[in-house]
């Protein structure tokens, strides 16, 4: 069966978008895909065994440096290594990262830390590795927009793939999937058994930052994390005045729709606080 003309040329414009030294954004159009996608299916994904595993060389390269082999042992693990030593850890993540419209924003808010979108949907990863590349190249010689990174995953199931115990210092969740029905609450990014997940990979002090424009998903995540022992709600005081919420209202792509048609933002943001000593 002949591929139809409109995937056709959406599949060529891509192709052709990754030539080294494009410095064109990519548009939109030619990365479609549906609005959620169901993070229960078997989406053939790729993912480290553990965080050691994870070769993140080739999402920040300007962050690496070459690590000597090692030829000590020369079982199967140890070959799958990584190559490659990063100068930094990833710190930030953008959980469901959709465009990227907040990565590229705080790029430059943030210099000093590497922040990473996970984004589940096809298209839409290719879209937003695209426009970092071109955003990159628009910048030679220069370290902006070399730490934001994107990569396909669905962190409902393997978050702790990715990130060491407290690795992270800040997690967004951003506009996510309100899944109306009842039925379809479990699979909510905030839940009992997923803000474990969060606690397990951020340091304490660290920060979730949750926006929606759903009345209910907002007061289901307030619960959820409000209940959580390992995170506190923090104060509207000092929520105001976080530069990441600022960013976080304005820059994502739901935001900014939401801004258009005049809706409601409802923000939360949680604390990962220090983890009780463990008895004598």
């Amino acid at each position: 069966m002949a591929t139809p003309p409109k995937r056709q040329k959406r599949e060529e414009y891509r192709k052709a978008h990754r030539e080294d030294g494009l410095t064109e954004l990519p548009k939109k159009k030619h990365y479609r895909q549906r609005a959620h996608a169901n993070p229960f299916s078997d989406h053939q994904l790729t993912y480290p065994r553990n965080p050691a595993f994870m070769d993140w060389s080739t999402y920040y390269p300007a962050y690496t440096e070459v690590k000597q082999a090692s030829h000590e042992n020369n079982s199967p693990d140890l070959q799958a290594a990584p190559t490659q030593r990063m100068r930094k850890e990833v710190t930030l993540a953008d959980i469901g990262c959709g465009f990227g419209g907040l990565l590229v924003a705080l790029a430059s808010e943030l210099p000093d830390e590497l922040l990473l979108g996970l984004e589940i949907r096809t298209q839409v990863t290719e879209y937003v590795q695209d426009r970092i590349k071109a955003l990159r190249n628009q910048n030679p010689g220069t370290l902006l927009y070399q730490n934001i990174a994107c990569l396909r995953a669905n962190t409902m199931k393997f978050l702790p793939n990715f990130f060491h115990k407290g690795q992270l210092s800040k997690i967004f969740l951003c506009f996510p999937d309100p899944h109306f029905k009842a039925r379809k609450h479990k699979a909510r990014i905030v839940s009992s058994t997923l803000n474990s997940e969060y606690a397990f990979v951020m340091k304490p002090g660290g920060c979730i930052y949750t926006i929606t424009d759903v009345e209910d998903l907002h007061k289901w995540m307030v619960e959820h994390l409000e209940g959580h022992q390992s995170f506190e709600r923090i104060s509207e005081e000092e929520q105001e005045n976080d530069v990441c919420v600022s960013v976080m209202k304005v820059e994502t792509e739901e935001g900014k729709k939401v801004e258009r048609n005049k809706g409601n933002k409802f923000v939360a943001c949680f604390r990962r606080v220090e983890d009780p000593p463990w008895p004598e």
